[in-house]
């Protein structure tokens, strides 16, 4: 369990990092909106802000007082059981409470927050287990406001860019080993005393048959090459589901690429750039990362090969596509109130990513984090690791 003074330090950097995330922003950037997976920054502001004051302050400081009695109804995100709240796709029409409303809304809580910690009161088991997720609540939503800024300036017609440093596409300057596992059984599951979410809980025992997988991720050159070769005209390819995804939206290359006079070229946080053939692929859907691993003859690993594997292999610049569903582990068990609402009741229809990305925030990443996300999503930076 983290001390009183480690969290401390967690929250007060994690409050920072999310509002340098949004230094860059002009004041029209915080309230678009393009689509419903992505969510205007101002939002995302007021949300991590609302999960202090909703599940902290309101409980546990008794001289607390409500900044404002819309803040639950605007700023709640899927927790049924808090209360009514604005309709997901009708985020961008927020156009007040202001941006600069929102900062005092952060302020107001954050310094709350400071004045709890800086209390005499001792802080117990269960408090200190809330403010820790919700500072990774914060962290997630730091990746999420990276990567629906992304969405935001990358649908804009003019693709701006967003900052000269943020660097997307880190090149693994390696060759292509294939790492052999045996068969076995393995242990699987967060097993230390550190900070994972429920869905990692429920440490148990996998048979696995004999396998490879690749210690690098596919590269923009070898997509290319599937490309090229009609991979997206290539029925046998897909799952029924993916190829009416591919013809209904008439997709034929990863998110973000455009095709120019010049070649293929991709947006990204500096505007639009040449794209680097040995840099890992990603804004690729789960159908996409299938169909290449069909087209190479071979396959994603599952969720569990690619934990037992990772110590071999750099993993974190991607999160990278498994063929495991997102289903709960044996003995798991949702908490208690509406923090149970956090990660159990996802569990269908999702596909389990594992690894971590480029946008991940600083003590945000383990072996054993499940990310998930429907098939069809690619705004996240996705990638591809083989395994056969």
């Amino acid at each position: 369990m983290i001390s009183k003074e480690h969290l401390f330090e967690l929250f007060t950097e994690t409050r920072v990092a999310t509002e340098i995330i949004c230094a860059p922003l002009e004041i029209e950037d915080y309230v678009v909106q393009p689509v419903v997976d992505v969510s205007p920054p101002k939002w995302h502001l007021g949300h991590t802000t609302w999960f202090f004051e909703e599940f902290v302050l309101k409980k546990y400081d008794s001289n607390y007082q409500l900044f404002d009695d819309h803040c639950a109804f605007v700023f709640n995100s899927y927790y049924e059981s808090v209360g009514e709240k604005v309709v997901r796709t009708d985020r961008g029409n927020l156009s007040r409470p202001t941006v600069a409303w929102v900062y005092e809304y952060r302020t107001c809580v954050t310094k709350a927050m400071q004045g709890l910690f800086l209390g005499s009161q001792n802080f117990s088991e269960e408090l200190l287990q809330v403010i820790e997720i919700g500072c990774h609540h914060e962290k997630q939503h730091q990746e999420l406001l990276l990567t629906d800024i992304k969405y935001i300036l990358g649908n804009n017609p003019l693709l701006p860019a967003y900052n000269d440093d943020f660097q997307e596409y880190p090149v693994q300057e390696f060759e292509q080993e294939w790492i052999t596992v045996p068969e076995g059984v393995y242990e699987i599951g967060h097993s230390s005393t550190s900070f994972c979410y429920d869905n990692e809980l429920g440490r148990h025992k996998t048979y696995l048959n004999k396998f490879e997988i690749s210690n690098k991720l596919v590269t923009n050159a070898e997509y290319l090459e599937f490309m090229e070769a009609g991979g997206y005209q290539d029925v046998l390819l897909w799952h029924a589901e993916g190829w009416d995804w591919v013809t209904s939206n008439k997709i034929n290359s990863p998110s973000y690429w455009h095709k120019t006079k010049k070649g293929w070229q991709y947006y990204t946080f500096q505007g639009l750039k040449k794209i680097t053939p040995e840099a890992p692929l990603t804004h690729i859907s789960y159908y996409e990362a299938f169909a290449f691993a069909q087209w190479k003859g071979m396959r994603l690993p599952s969720e569990f090969e690619w934990e037992i594997a990772q110590q071999q292999f750099e993993w974190g610049s991607r999160w990278e596509w498994t063929e495991s569903a997102y289903s709960p582990y044996p003995n798991y068990k949702k908490a208690d109130g509406a923090l149970g609402e956090y990660n159990g009741k996802f569990m269908v229809n999702q596909k389990v990513l594992r690894g971590g990305s480029v946008a991940t925030s600083t003590k945000h990443t383990r072996a054993t984090y499940r990310n998930f996300f429907h098939p069809n999503l690619r705004w996240q930076f996705t990638g591809i690791r083989l395994a056969k």
